[in-house]
């Protein structure tokens, strides 16, 4: 049995975190395909209400996500067999919201310097996050504690090595 198979038999829920340009979709999209298992892209949920808001360069707040959040535990719950969703999963009372759907569900957080991030932000033509909201979604960042099922990243390193490391820490 490969280590794809294992996880998928499991059914595992993974999460790919982290604030704008760590590399959530890339990430997650590739590890979905490693296991098997569906996608889901976590932006492609949030009302045109918070669109706006975030295109304009106005961080969401809590209530804001609150239910964004619940719809993308909605969706995970309803992949019994495992899936993979891009979710910045910036608080743990959001990790918790979404592991309050069942399962197994394990988080990636991708992190990086300031730095790394802003020049990657900078260089997504068309996306509707302004890389002004970066300096509040680090401020608002509360990083993985010992007692979540997780592991912390750094996006330094090559994506086909993330994915790896993600699946070696199941």
């Amino acid at each position: 049995m490969t280590t794809e198979q294992k996880h998928d038999d499991e059914g595992t829920a993974w999460v790919v975190m982290g604030v704008s340009g760590c590399g959530k979709s890339s990430i997650g999209s590739a590890l979905a395909a490693r296991l098997g298992v569906p996608f889901i892209e976590g932006d492609a949920y949030h009302s045109e209400a918070n669109v706006a808001k975030m295109s304009a360069g106005i961080p969401l707040t809590d209530d804001d996500r609150h239910g964004w959040l619940l719809s993308l535990r909605d969706k995970l719950a309803a992949h019994e067999g495992g899936a993979v969703l891009s979710c910045s999963s910036l608080k743990r009372a959001y990790r918790d919201l979404l592991r309050n759907g069942g399962g197994d569900v394990r988080f990636a957080h991708l992190a990086g310097e300031r730095s790394l991030l802003e020049q990657r932000v900078s260089n997504r033509p068309g996306h509707y996050m302004p890389p002004s909201l970066l300096d509040s979604q680090l401020r608002t960042l509360e990083p993985l504690q010992p007692d979540e099922a997780g592991i912390t990243l750094d996006i330094r390193d090559t994506p086909d090595s993330l994915v790896a490391q993600i699946l070696a820490s199941a």
